[in-house]
């Protein structure tokens, strides 16, 4: 595998994945807990539905911009750049018990800067790729790893509801920062001298969205990202009321078999049909759930960890299939478009749709979690019955490069 690249390339790429995927964590594991140890329980739906009205504009804008205009790497840097200072003021704004609705509108902003970095890493590190396949999916697992060592910081400094967890997450911005100025600068294609707005905000990805397979992935996995929108808000709360602590620490237990997952991605797409691996994951998404809706500690703990699977082998399949089914001059806009349609339709839905659904199951007696969990079970199986009537299985063998 280390083949196909310089051993110290391929270095970078993991490193970038790591610290990334370690910044993202330390930021939005911990959020929830952070937000309800703070008094401001009420503004949590609306955080983390914050990052899909971002996912509507910036994920676009800056993939088209990464596309024709500056070099990826660079565009990372200043996105990344800007999300650490917007880091550290809303650890400030936590601190100091600013008005909550002054933190939301930070909040807001900070993921207007935050949405578009990991499509955009994504599409940096699989253009520098020789055989996506069999190269991404161990490469990937490096940010599932970091994820994890970032959660796992979290408990071990104890910072699970503490804003000091919010201000080391800016460091790690940082440091995302900083490396970039490491990675060498990929072309730029050279586009036409006159772009229309259209094309400048990217929204001339939309008609990727006229291939019925291509249209099919995108609106599957849109749907599958509405019910798993409860997982960081709400999971951590149902830990809490079986009686653990250090929850941050609980939750890396889906980085477990996320790995696996991406250890196991490359086999599976060069012997599996991709239909059969969307499948297996929105499979893994019914039992995830299910596990959970049986409210004791074991089964709990057993869907949290089921979690990783069904993401890689849905979202990560996902990223990897418009990689190798798309054309090249559009890598990046197409991975910002799956951020568009996941982390702002799947989102913006999923955070307030989960959020009206748990205040219904909530009562003051506590939470109904078998009904809870339960239902957002069954809303998967609707997935899965959509994706495997809808997605057409002809020429869908292995991976192999077919221009939208």
């Amino acid at each position: 595998m280390l083949g196909t690249l310089r051993k110290a390339e391929y270095a970078e790429l993991m490193i970038l994945f790591f610290i990334q995927a370690a910044a993202m964590a330390i930021w939005f594991v911990p959020l929830g807990p952070i937000l309800d140890a703070h008094g401001m329980q009420g503004i949590k739906p609306y955080a983390f539905a914050a990052s899909a009205v971002a996912a509507f504009i910036s994920p676009l804008m800056f993939g088209a911009m990464a596309d024709r205009h500056v070099p990826p790497a660079k565009v990372l840097r200043w996105l990344a750049l800007a999300t650490s200072v917007l880091t550290a003021i809303i650890g400030m704004s936590l601190k100091y018990h600013w008005s909550e609705w002054l933190v939301l509108i930070l909040i807001q902003a900070f993921y207007f800067t935050y949405a578009p970095m990991f499509s955009i890493s994504t599409a940096l590190v699989l253009a520098r790729l020789q055989d996506a396949k069999k190269e991404f999916g161990p490469l990937r697992s490096l940010a599932t790893i970091g994820w994890m060592a970032g959660a796992l910081l979290i408990s071990a400094l104890n910072l699970d509801r503490s804003a000091y967890a919010v201000y080391l997450g800016a460091v790690f911005w940082f440091m995302v920062a900083v490396f970039t100025g490491f990675l060498p600068a990929l072309e730029v294609p050279k586009s036409a001298e006159h772009l229309t707005w259209r094309e400048r905000l990217g929204l001339d990805a939309l008609k990727l969205l006229k291939n019925r397979n291509h249209r099919v992935v995108f609106i599957a996995t849109t749907l599958f990202n509405v019910p798993i929108a409860a997982f960081y808000p709400y999971a951590p709360a149902h830990l809490q009321a079986l009686g653990f602590t250090h929850t941050s620490a609980w939750m890396s237990l889906a980085q477990v078999t996320e790995i696996i997952g991406m250890f196991s991605l490359g086999w599976l797409l060069l012997h599996w049909r991709v239909k059969w691996i969307f499948a297996c994951g929105l499979g893994f998404g019914i039992a995830r759930f299910a596990l959970s809706a049986m409210n004791t500690p074991f089964t709990l703990l057993a869907g949290i960890t089921l979690h990783g699977a069904s993401y890689t082998l849905v979202f990560i399949t996902a990223a990897i299939y418009l990689d190798q089914r798309i054309d090249s001059a559009w890598r990046t806009r197409a991975q910002a478009l799956l951020s568009l349609m996941n982390g702002g339709v799947g989102n913006l839905v999923g955070y307030l749709g989960t959020g009206c659904w748990f205040a219904a199951c909530t009562q003051t007696s506590g939470t109904h979690w078998p009904v809870f969990w339960g239902v957002l079970s069954a809303s998967v199986g609707a997935v899965l019955v959509y994706f495997l009537t809808s997605y057409r299985t002809v020429g869908d063998g292995k991976l192999i490069k077919n221009h939208a």
